[in-house]
Order: C-alpha cells, then sequence, then structure tokens
C-alpha cells in the first residue's frame, strides 16, 4: 500500500483572505468554504489542492515544508508576486537553476524557480 499527495494545508487566523491571495496567484479557484474554519483552493486538474485552515496561534518561526513553483520568467513572475503581496527573502542560484524565496501575506515561505538554459550554465 502506498499513500498519495491530496492537500496541502497551511495554518492561518485568516484562512479565506489567505486563500483568496493563493487562488489569485495561481490561477486558482476556492471550491470549499466551510463557515471560515477551512477554505479549500483548486490550482488544476491533477494537482493536489491547498487547504486553508484556521488556528488562534500558527507555529512561529520558518515553515518546515515549503511550496516550490515554476515560473517561465522568474523576474516578471517574482515582480507580480511582490506587488500583490508577497515579501521577498532571498535570491539563490547553482549551476543550472535559479530561484527567490519569498513570503506570502500570513509569512509563509515558497519558492519560485526558473531553470536555466543549456548556453546560460
Amino acid at each position: 500500500m502506498t499513500v498519495t499527495l491530496g492537500m496541502i494545508t497551511v495554518d492561518t487566523t485568516g484562512p479565506l483572505p489567505l486563500a483568496t491571495w493563493w487562488a489569485q496567484q495561481t490561477g486558482g479557484s476556492i471550491i470549499a468554504e466551510n463557515e471560515g474554519f477551512f477554505v479549500v483552493v483548486s490550482i488544476g486538474d491533477g494537482s493536489p489542492v491547498l487547504g486553508f485552515q484556521l488556528v488562534d496561534d500558527p507555529t512561529p518561526g520558518k515553515n518546515r515544508i515549503h511550496l516550490d513553483l515554476h515560473a517561465e520568467d522568474l523576474d516578471v513572475e517574482v515582480a507580480r508576486l511582490i506587488d500583490a503581496g508577497a515579501t521577498k527573502i532571498a535570491d539563490h542560484e547553482m549551476p543550472g537553476l535559479s530561484w527567490v524565496t519569498l513570503a506570502d501575506p500570513d509569512g509563509n515561505q515558497f519558492c519560485v524557480a526558473q531553470a536555466s538554459s543549456p548556453d546560460q550554465n
């Protein structure tokens, strides 16, 4: 037997605003609202859904699991996310890969990456 990934859940003090932000950034849509306690965002067929769960006190510090997102144009997407309310944490680069660590409006960190073309190595 094995398990499959069904949902990635984020603890937050404001499930609907954070779910709305993530839906807008991923081109997704809110598919369930459970009386403000739990909001579910679909980000596309074949992808796990994102869940946003109301908690009184989210775990402090850096989250131990984060989303790694892909962008065709890293600079354009990072600028768009910052304009939408994300905060830039750091730029990273290694041979063949560039990525930026950001935080969503609740402070949850995530990365956006763009693979370099072979002639950039």
